[in-house]
This record gives C-alpha cells, structure tokens and sequence, in this order.
C-alpha cells in the first residue's frame, strides 16, 4: 500500500511562487512516476508534472517553462516549484504515483492565485 501525503498550498498572489511536496510511504522506487495533476472548478482533472528516474520530466503545456519537478528518492518525495504563478493555475493539486500498474493518489492541496 502507497500513501501520498501532500503540503505546500495556499494563497499567493498573481506572479508569485509556491512549492508543494508530496511524500510517499510504503514501497515507492525511484522508477515508479509520481507527479502533480490539477483540477480546476468545473474542469477536467489535467497533468501538471511527472517524473521518473532516468527519463526527461512531462509538463502540462500550460505549465511548461513556469514550473519545475524535481525529486528525493531518498526522502520518497516530489517536488513542484511553481513560479510566475496566474490566477488561471487556481486548482486543487493532488499527488499521484504509480506502482505495478496502480495508481496511487494524494487528497490534494489547494493552490489559490488570487490578489
């Protein structure tokens, strides 16, 4: 079993930077993807960032160049650093990893972009 526990949201200001971590318990390697989805009031859950040891992170196109995944297999942690933040990024951020084919997700923590 795979526990994903997420912190870090809040409210920022348009323009303004916040990073969320998500840590993992139970057996999550470092070839196993975790990542960040998103999902905004009234629209459809979308990929912000994931990350798999050995391979070039995927980012949302909405997302690419603003914000960055990184992460600590020894901490079983992911990383967003989300910069330049718009008030179009306002969502609920959830974990997500995947291990033999389950998928495993965070409750979610949410990111306001707001003056």
């Amino acid at each position: 079993q795979v526990q994903l526990v997420e912190s870090g949201g809040g409210l920022v200001q348009p323009g303004g930077s916040l990073r969320l971590s998500c840590t993992a318990s139970g057996n999550i390697f470092s070839d196993n993807v975790m990542g960040w989805y998103r999902q905004a009031p009234g629209k459809e859950r979308e990929l912000v960032a994931r990350i798999r040891s050995g391979r070039d992170p995927d980012y949302g196109d909405l997302v690419a160049g603003r914000f960055t995944i990184s992460r600590d297999n020894a901490k079983k942690t992911v990383y967003l650093q989300m910069n330049s933040l718009k008030s179009e990024d306002t969502a609920v951020y959830r974990c997500h990893a995947r291990r033999d084919g389950t998928d495993y997700w965070g409750k979610g923590t949410l990111v306001t972009v707001s003056f």
